[in-house]
């Protein structure tokens, strides 16, 4: 049966958990159009990450990868549509680094998009009564990193890949206050309306979902 790679993250930044890795653990095993979820959790460090995420590859040989991660602050489901070459931490990862203006694949493009059809997603979890947005940023930290070693990764090939950011969980948004958040089983249900409608999907939808800033 071929397989569908879904990865999160550990926790970081002084969180005990993090969601990404819950809802995504939630899928590991579960069959999708056909399609068997291989969950993977990968550390919060640059460089580090991406090695893990290379060996997942390795060993899950996918037709489809969705990357995951948190972004607190974040009220919905958001579909990130490209990775930039630049690693510029805010904060320090798991690991003590703390990278400045580097690029995370020297001599790499400035960017790259995601390769699924994220309007369709979007279309898809909107019907499904899921909050959901397509983002045009992914950021600086490891979760861009991660998304443009992934898209880099599956450059020649033809296996489709992306990047979602999720909510804060309501037990992270207890220490937040003010935060929104999301609970784990609502990310989890969205994660495979994603999953399904990209493993069904050729051509994406050609809706607007674009921003003024």
């Amino acid at each position: 049966m071929p397989t569908v790679l879904l990865t999160g993250f550990a926790p970081f930044g002084g969180e005990a958990v993090n969601p990404s890795w819950q809802a995504v653990s939630a899928l590991h095993g579960a069959r999708i159009a056909g399609h068997r979820v291989v969950a993977r959790e990968l550390p919060v460090e640059f460089g580090a990450s991406v090695r893990a995420l290379r060996e997942a590859l390795r060993q899950a040989a996918p037709a489809l990868v969705l990357c995951v991660g948190q972004a607190g602050g974040r009220p919905r489901l958001s579909l990130e549509r490209v990775a930039i070459n630049v690693d510029d931490a805010r904060i320090a990862d798991n690991a003590g680094a703390q990278p400045v203006d580097r690029a995370v694949v020297a001599g790499g493009p400035a960017a790259y998009f995601a390769t699924l059809p994220i309007k369709a997603m979007l279309a898809a979890l909107r019907d499904a009564g899921i909050p959901a947005e397509v983002s045009q940023s992914a950021g600086t930290y490891v979760c861009n990193h991660v998304f443009y070693g992934l898209m880099h990764a599956l450059r020649r090939g033809r296996v489709r890949g992306g990047f979602v950011h999720i909510p804060y969980s309501p037990a992270q948004a207890s220490r937040h206050p003010g935060a929104p958040c999301m609970a784990v089983e609502t990310v989890t249900a969205g994660l495979r309306v994603a999953v399904r409608t990209a493993l069904t999907t050729e051509a994406d939808l050609e809706i607007s979902a674009g921003a003024e800033h």
